[in-house]
């Protein structure tokens, strides 16, 4: 089996630097800097730190491996696998992207934040097949990945890019695998089994959408309120006012599971306090925050408020931290963009 990653960021670069490792026959699609870095240097990484290792041994523990890149699909060809790990605010590229790597029996794995467009495929009636216009909001993405071909996939790893082709984890190499539904085995199987290499945890599931709603009950909160902020996890929940706010809209987000046939049976507080427990964890949004990149608000925010409005289940808390987050984000993008201008037209200054 071979197999294409679509972005080498953080995470499609670990992966692809671990499946590498473990023998396997992976290439990547990707493009400027990140491009140009791996056909120079390889895709490095540097693991978690070890305890008990001295800091400087780890930080020049840097691997690097060699790997196919292109940012022409065609380049690469039909492949039997196709690794989706691009930011969501990317994926309006990934129809006219992924169309030349995929044959008959192509499987796509798809590997990102939030709620993803296939995420009703496998639900129960009435909810069978609802399209989410703030996954996917012209179905173009529908169209052009037919459920059939999906494994989805939720990751709970941390990891960071200092530079473009150069992956430093920080911790976790856990992988939940599982089809729309869990109708096919066969294709979960097939996938588990060649993500199944060392330095990867992989578990099969036939209720991935049990796992991606878990997950996005965490990211839901701590993202959006981090980017807002600035503040790290560790902070957000020690905040007593801030802790209370996350748990009223976590909770409004299991009632929606429970509604659409994915129950979460674990409450606010014991899950708060598993994330505690990781520390002072820059979350991916106030990483993007920081760097001055889009942040994926639609897919782990405005998804759930669409799908609450769909289903009927209140949502205040949902619902503030989208307003907020959503305004703060249009400012941000306008200073940005003022700034760029600026940038162009200001004069050299003797």
């Amino acid at each position: 089996m071979k197999a294409c990653v679509i972005g080498l960021g953080a995470i499609g670069g670990f992966v692809a630097h671990r499946l590498i490792e473990g023998g396997r026959d992976v290439c990547a699609l990707a493009r400027g800097a990140t491009l140009a870095a791996v056909r120079t240097q390889g895709l490095r990484l540097r693991d978690a730190p070890v305890a008990g290792r001295a800091a400087d041994e780890h930080a020049a523990a840097e691997r690097a491996v060699s790997i196919t890149a292109s940012d022409d699909p065609s380049a690469l060809g039909i492949q039997d696998l196709v690794i989706v790990t691009l930011k969501t605010t990317a994926l309006a590229d990934l129809p006219a992207l992924i169309a030349p790597l995929l044959g008959p029996h192509t499987r796509v794995v798809s590997m990102m934040n939030g709620v993803p467009w296939w995420f009703f495929e496998g639900l129960p009636e009435p909810w069978r097949g609802m399209p989410l216009r703030s996954a996917d909001p012209q179905g173009l993405l529908a169209a052009a990945i037919a459920p059939q071909r999906v494994v989805g996939a939720v990751v709970h790893m941390s990891a960071a890019c200092p530079t473009p082709g150069r992956v430093h984890q920080a911790f976790g190499e856990r992988i939940i695998l599982g089809e729309p539904g869990g109708v096919d085995a066969a294709r979960r199987a097939s996938v588990v089994e060649f993500f199944t290499v060392p330095g990867l945890q992989i578990e099969a599931t036939a209720r991935i959408e049990e796992a991606l709603w878990l997950k996005l009950w965490g990211n839901l909160t701590m993202n959006p309120v981090s980017a807002l902020t600035g503040a790290t996890m560790d902070r957000i929940l020690d905040d007593p006012l801030l802790n209370r706010f996350v748990c009223d809209a976590m909770r409004e987000a299991a009632a929606i599971g429970e509604r659409i046939g994915v129950p979460i049976t674990m409450t606010p507080d014991a899950r708060n306090a598993i994330t505690r427990k990781l520390g002072a964890v820059r979350t991916s949004m106030l990483q993007d925050v920081d760097a001055g990149r889009p942040i994926e608000l639609e897919a782990l925010v405005a998804t759930v408020h669409e799908i609450a409005e769909r289903v009927q289940v209140q949502t205040p808390s949902i619902n503030a931290l989208l307003g907020l987050t959503r305004l703060f984000d249009a400012v941000r993008t306008e200073r940005i963009a003022a700034d760029g201008s600026q940038a162009t037209t200001e004069q050299p200054r003797p």
